[in-house]
Protein backbone atom coordinates (compact mmCIF):
# COMPACT_ATOMS: atom_id res chain seq x y z
CA UNK A 1 0.00 0.00 0.00
CA UNK A 2 2.84 2.46 0.43
CA UNK A 3 3.67 2.75 -2.83
CA UNK A 4 0.81 3.60 -3.62
CA UNK A 5 0.11 5.58 -1.18
CA UNK A 6 3.05 7.53 -2.59
CA UNK A 7 1.60 7.79 -6.08
CA UNK A 8 -1.13 9.31 -4.40
CA UNK A 9 0.70 11.84 -2.71
CA UNK A 10 3.45 13.06 -5.65
CA UNK A 11 -0.06 12.78 -7.68
CA UNK A 12 -1.94 15.08 -5.46
CA UNK A 13 1.27 17.40 -5.31
CA UNK A 14 1.39 17.70 -8.83
CA UNK A 15 4.97 16.25 -8.86
CA UNK A 16 5.93 13.52 -11.66
CA UNK A 17 5.32 9.93 -11.13
CA UNK A 18 8.81 8.90 -11.53
CA UNK A 19 10.62 5.41 -9.80
CA UNK A 20 13.04 7.54 -8.37
CA UNK A 21 10.63 9.74 -6.59
CA UNK A 22 8.30 7.16 -5.38
CA UNK A 23 11.59 5.71 -3.98
CA UNK A 24 12.29 8.98 -1.87
CA UNK A 25 8.86 8.85 -0.69
CA UNK A 26 9.36 5.43 1.21
CA UNK A 27 12.74 6.27 2.33
CA UNK A 28 11.47 9.53 3.67
CA UNK A 29 8.84 7.26 5.35
CA UNK A 30 11.36 5.14 7.24
CA UNK A 31 10.28 2.02 4.70
CA UNK A 32 12.74 0.48 2.56
CA UNK A 33 11.64 0.60 -0.85
CA UNK A 34 11.43 -2.67 -3.54
CA UNK A 35 12.94 -1.31 -6.49
CA UNK A 36 10.82 -4.07 -8.66
CA UNK A 37 7.60 -3.19 -6.99
CA UNK A 38 7.83 0.39 -7.87
CA UNK A 39 9.10 -0.39 -11.66
CA UNK A 40 6.03 -2.79 -11.85
CA UNK A 41 3.40 0.23 -10.36
CA UNK A 42 4.82 2.72 -12.50
CA UNK A 43 4.74 0.70 -15.70
CA UNK A 44 1.15 -0.08 -14.50
CA UNK A 45 0.84 3.38 -14.55
CA UNK A 46 0.80 4.20 -17.83
CA UNK A 47 -1.84 5.56 -19.32
CA UNK A 48 -3.54 5.63 -16.75
CA UNK A 49 -5.76 9.06 -15.42
CA UNK A 50 -5.29 8.78 -11.85
CA UNK A 51 -8.03 11.96 -11.22
CA UNK A 52 -10.62 9.72 -13.30
CA UNK A 53 -9.60 6.26 -11.08
CA UNK A 54 -10.08 8.23 -8.14
CA UNK A 55 -13.45 9.47 -9.60
CA UNK A 56 -14.41 5.93 -10.45
CA UNK A 57 -13.60 4.72 -6.71
CA UNK A 58 -15.15 7.81 -4.43
CA UNK A 59 -17.96 6.36 -2.48
CA UNK A 60 -19.77 9.98 -1.53
CA UNK A 61 -22.78 9.63 0.49
CA UNK A 62 -26.02 10.75 -1.70
CA UNK A 63 -28.82 12.36 0.33
CA UNK A 64 -31.60 9.86 0.50
CA UNK A 65 -34.97 10.52 -1.52
CA UNK A 66 -38.05 10.80 -0.19
CA UNK A 67 -39.98 7.41 -0.11
CA UNK A 68 -43.83 7.26 -1.23
CA UNK A 69 -45.64 5.91 1.38
CA UNK A 70 -46.73 2.62 -0.66
CA UNK A 71 -44.99 1.18 -3.34
CA UNK A 72 -46.19 -1.11 -5.88
CA UNK A 73 -44.51 -4.84 -6.10
CA UNK A 74 -43.17 -4.26 -9.26
CA UNK A 75 -41.25 -0.98 -8.59
CA UNK A 76 -39.72 -2.80 -5.80
CA UNK A 77 -38.43 -5.74 -7.36
CA UNK A 78 -37.29 -3.02 -10.11
CA UNK A 79 -35.23 -1.01 -6.98
CA UNK A 80 -33.42 -4.10 -5.50
CA UNK A 81 -32.52 -5.31 -9.47
CA UNK A 82 -31.34 -1.57 -9.92
CA UNK A 83 -29.46 -1.87 -6.64
CA UNK A 84 -28.11 -5.09 -7.34
CA UNK A 85 -26.39 -3.66 -10.22
CA UNK A 86 -24.67 -0.90 -9.10
CA UNK A 87 -23.18 -2.64 -6.30
CA UNK A 88 -21.81 -5.23 -9.32
CA UNK A 89 -20.72 -2.06 -10.75
CA UNK A 90 -19.10 -0.83 -7.16
CA UNK A 91 -17.54 -4.03 -7.15
CA UNK A 92 -15.86 -3.83 -10.38
CA UNK A 93 -14.96 -0.56 -10.49
CA UNK A 94 -12.76 -1.54 -7.08
CA UNK A 95 -11.39 -4.67 -8.47
CA UNK A 96 -10.08 -2.76 -11.33
CA UNK A 97 -8.59 -0.53 -9.38
CA UNK A 98 -6.68 -3.16 -7.48
CA UNK A 99 -5.51 -5.31 -10.24
CA UNK A 100 -3.60 -1.40 -11.48
CA UNK A 101 -2.07 -0.95 -7.98
CA UNK A 102 -1.36 -4.71 -7.87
Amino acid sequence: MEYVYSVLILHSMGQQITEENVENIIKAAGGTPDKARIKALISSLEGVNIDEAIKATSFAPAAAPQAPAEQPKEEKKEEKKEKKEEKKEEEEAIAGLGALFG
